[in-house]
Formats: structure tokens, sequence, C-alpha cells
């Protein structure tokens, strides 16, 4: 094949699994749920009374699904292909590949889509549900034909830079942390450059082809924009051809650059020798040299990650990145003001606090998960637990590393509340229970990244569990916020499809938490977590504030003890073993 060996593998192994077919499912079933609760929530129990309202409902659960599934294809294309190559690097089978005759496009193309088949697995099994809402009207063939031309050419592009930060950098989290930040500054100067462009420039013109967002709006609303006159046609073949040769282009300089890479030529550089002069009482007249090694401290697990370099040379370089971000969104936020509503019900500063918090709690949750599934694929982790270092020391030395190397992100947030409290945004004592409820959030996302390192044995599996679930808890909550949105005054009468959507996320999570570790509190916290955020978010809307602090902390605080306590019990229970394994 024209992928080589590698992706043949991947294509002959993966529909042996399991999981193969549970995702495939569930991922189905997941727009359906979405399908149902928009119905309940626009319609009710009413029944619809014409072609009109059959057409417009199918329009704007199209529209729905259609930006849920691109946001998710974007999201998992980068961490299925960079989990892919960056676990062949940890493991240091990476040198092996290129000590074959495999020639460099194959290694890349293989890799890039071995990590790609089991996205467009669910792109296939999601185009019978688009076929069905476009027999309820409003919705054009070409409409859903063009949108997955889009999503696939999206996965290429997410997928190829991936495959492109794998290769170039060393260290997981380097990957996963460049990759997340890479698309959000790849939209967001995109954004930026439409708009300081002049409307209908060729700037501008070139900018909104090669955004999947612009690409997907165009496609779902061609009457929206007013020049087009005539007939409207539906059409996305520039936005995709641009974004495809956007991924060519990251694919041939990853297959020029591989063998240049890689391996590393990074080396080790010892402590440097020192001239110590003899004692008075010495015989031998010459001066010694004498190697000076660093103290380590009492607990050895967190003097690793705070004293050395164990995530690579660029971690600052990231840190730069992320507050580039942080300043050009708190710019933007400045000159929109306070009257402009996002979405209907958010403010910018509001959006911009929500968007650099939850870009923040990804890469804590990242940083959390890679410093334990870097040990096991180093093979060291077993050598931790042979030692007398105890199931504390190696836990909360993990989860203190990861605070400290992160704090400059938490900063951040804490800086804009401040300023929203000096500017008379905020008052004193949102900006406390602000501040309160993302400290949780940050808990459980340092705990959920170690949870999920200790209790899956594959490192890959275990990337793709706590960021996966960590994304589904955003996109899940921004979809009940635009669905609550949409409800208004009919909420009390449509509760019960929520409540559709919230058990299938309770059961998701449940299923998440206790995959290697079952427990009656994690499937207490599971269970809860879900009722628990919808009812924070209620009350938001609500202009709530002290209820949405203690739900958070209720449901996020005690989700996080559930999984910490059996972490600091003993090594195994936290890394799912038993005796009765051992035997």
């Amino acid at each position: 094949m024209f992928a080589g060996p590698i992706f043949s593998r991947e294509a002959l192994t993966l529909p042996r699994q399991f999981r193969h077919y549970a995702v495939r499912s569930g991922y189905v079933g997941l727009f359906f749920v979405l399908i149902y609760t928009a119905y309940q929530t626009t319609i009710g129990f009413q029944l619809l009374k014409g072609i009109s309202e059959v057409a417009n409902f199918g329009s704007l659960v199209f529209q729905i699904l259609g930006f849920v599934q691109l946001t998710l294809i974007l999201f998992f294309s980068l961490l299925f292909t960079a989990g892919n190559v960056a676990q062949e690097k940890d493991r240091q089978t990476l040198i092996l590949l290129l000590m074959t005759d495999l020639s460099n496009h194959e290694i890349v193309l293989g890799k890039l889509l071995a990590g790609l088949l089991q996205v467009g697995t669910l792109i296939l099994a999601s185009v019978p549900v688009f076929a069905l809402i476009q027999l309820m009207g409003g919705v054009d063939f070409a409409q859903v034909a063009w949108l997955i031309g889009i999503c696939v050419a999206a996965s290429v592009l997410s997928g190829s830079w991936g495959a492109f930060v794998a290769f170039w950098r060393e260290k997981t989290f380097q990957t996963l942390a460049l990759g997340v930040l890479g698309i959000v500054v790849y939209l967001a100067v995109l954004e930026g450059v439409l708009a300081f462009s002049p409307a209908g420039s060729a700037v501008a013109q070139a900018a909104s082809l090669l955004n999947p967002y612009r690409a997907l709006a165009d496609v779902m609303t061609p009457l929206a924009d007013p020049t087009r006159l005539g007939t409207a046609t539906v059409s996305a073949l520039n936005s995709v051809s641009a974004l495809v040769l956007l991924a060519v282009a990251l694919n041939a300089v990853a297959i020029r650059q591989l063998r240049v890479w890689n391996p590393s030529r990074a080396f080790h550089v010892g402590p440097p020798a020192e001239k110590e002069l003899p004692a008075s009482g010495d015989e031998s007249p010459q001066a010694r040299e004498v190697v000076r090694h660093r103290r380590i401290w009492k607990n050895p697990v967190i003097w690793r990650e705070i004293m050395t370099r164990a995530y690579g040379r660029k971690i600052a370089f990231i840190k730069l990145i992320y507050l580039l971000i942080a300043a050009a969104a708190f710019y933007q936020s400045i000159l929109q003001g306070d009257d402009e509503r996002l979405l209907g019900f958010v403010s910018p500063a509001a959006f911009v606090f929500g968007g650099l918090g939850i870009l923040a709690l990804m890469l804590i949750n990242a940083q959390a998960v890679t410093s334990i599934t870097t040990e096991r694929d180093m093979k060291t982790l077993d050598l931790i637990i042979a030692t007398d270092i105890t199931s504390k020391e190696f836990v909360y030395g993990k989860l203190g590393g990861v605070l400290w190397n992160t704090k400059e992100l938490l900063l951040v947030p804490v800086l804009l509340t401040i300023w929203f409290v000096t500017n008379g945004t905020l008052s004193a004592e949102d900006a406390i229970y602000l501040i309160v409820g993302l400290l949780t959030l940050v808990g459980f996302a340092a705990m959920l990244g170690v949870h999920s390192g200790m209790g899956f044995g594959s490192s890959r599996s275990a990337i793709a569990s706590s960021l996966g679930t960590m994304f589904f808890l955003f996109v899940g909550i921004f979809v009940l916020m635009v669905l609550l949105v949409e409800a208004q005054g009919s909420f009390g009468t449509q509760i019960q499809a929520f409540l559709v959507f919230i058990v299938a996320g309770s059961l998701a999570l449940r299923q998440s938490l206790t995959y290697r570790n079952p427990s009656p509190a994690l499937s207490l916290a599971g269970s809860v977590l879900p009722f628990l955020t919808f009812y924070a978010i209620t009350t938001y809307l609500l202009k709530g504030t002290l209820g949405v602090c203690v739900s958070i902390m209720l449901a996020y605080g005690f989700t996080t003890l559930a999984m910490l306590i059996p972490a600091v019990s003993e090594f195994d229970v936290a890394l799912g073993r038993s005796t009765a394994d051992k035997g």
C-alpha cells in the first residue's frame, strides 16, 4: 500500500478491538441524544404541524451537529496522531523504524493515516445521521456532502500538524501542548486577519478559506451573504483544497526533516568538575578533580519534577505562546466592550476568561497524564515501585510538579479576575467565588491526568481518556448552555430532554473513571458530577454566583478526592493491580 506496512498493521488490528465498535456506536448514539435534546428543547411535546416546521428543525439540528462534529474531529485527529508518534518516541521504537528499509514517506504517512483511521470511521459513521437529517428538509444533499468534505480536510490538516510536531519534538507533553496551542493560534490568527482586513480583499478571502469553521458556516447558510445574486450554490471546494494543500505542505516538511530531527541530537551534560586543593596533611601535592552533584530533596519525585528538565527545554516557549494568546484575547475583549454578547449569553470578558481557563486546564491535564505515561514508557515506573518511595510521595510529588510547572498558566486567569475587580466588572465576592471554582477545576484536571495515567496500561489510551474526558466535559457544557438559551422560558417543560443528555454523559464519565479502578466513590462521583454541573450552568444563566461555586466545589472536589485516595493508598491499587492478578 502507498502508506506502507505501518498503516496496514493498524488497519488489520484496529477492527479486532472491542472499543473500536463501542466508540463508533457511542458516537452515533451521542448524535441521536443531541437530536432528541434539541427537539424537546425547541418543540417540546407539541407536534410538528407543517413541512416548514420540520425543515426549520432539520436545519437547526444540522448546524448543531455539524459544528460539534468539526470540533471533535479537529481535537481527536490531533490527539490520536500526535499520541501515536509520541508513544513510539517514548518507547524508543521510532529508532528501530528508522533502521529498517522503510522510506521517510512510509513512516510519516503511515503514522498519519494510522492515527486518522479511527477518526475516519467516526466521520463515515456520521454520514447516515446527516442523511436522515437531510430527509427532514431544510438541508440540501450538497450541504451534507460538503460538510463531510470539510470534516475530512480538517482532520487531515489537524492530524498532519499533530504528526509534524510529534516528529519534531522529543517530549510527549511538548507535543500535546504545542499541538493544541498551534491549533488555537492558527484559528486566532485567521480571525484576526479577517477582523483587520478590508472586507472582500484577497487577504480576507484567503483567511476565510483556510478557516474550517468559516467554510462550514458558509455551507450551512448559503443565503446569508447579501452580495450573492441569483440561485444560491453550495460549494466548499476552494476551502477543502486550501486545507488539503496546507496539510500536504506540513507532511512534505515532515518527510524531508524526519531523519534530521530523529534521533535527537540532544545529549546529557553531566555536572562540571571542579579543582579541589589538597588538605594540609595530604601527601599528594597536586589538586584533584571533584564532581559536585546536586543535592536531592527528601522527596526525589517532586525534586525531579521541579529541579530538572524532565519535560524538555521548550517549556518556557510553550508558556510564552500561552501568554501571547492571553494578551491578544484580552486586547480584543477591550476593543469589543461589555455591551456585546457572544452567542447571546456570554460577555467578551467572560468569554476570554473561560477560553483561557479551558486552555490552561487542558495543558495542566496533558502535563499530569504525560508525567505518568512517560515513566511507564521509559520503564522507570516499575523501578520507582521497587524503591522505598511511598505512594504518597509519588502521587503528591507528581501533583506538586504539575502545579509548579504550570503556575504561569494559573496566574493569567487570576490576574484577569483582579483586573475585572479593579474596573468594576466583578465584585470582590464574585472574584473570590471565581478563583475558588478555578482552583477546584485545576485540582480536578491534574488528578484526572494522574488517575488516567496510572489506570491505563497503554499510554495512548491514557492520554486519549484523560484529555478526551476533559474535552467532552467542556463541549457538553457548551452545548447545554446553547440549548438552555434556546429553551428560554419553556425550560420547565423540557427538563426531561436535558435529563437524557445528562444521564448519557453520566454513564460515559462513570465508565471512564472506573475503567481499571472501580470503586463506589468513583461510581458515585461519575453519576453525580454531570447533574451538579447542569445545576451550576442553570444557576449561572440565572445570574447566580454562590450556588455556582458551591456546586463546582462539591462535584469536582469530591471527584478529585475519590481519585486521590486510592492513588495515595498503595501503588497496586492505583495501578489497577492486586495480589489476585499476581497469582
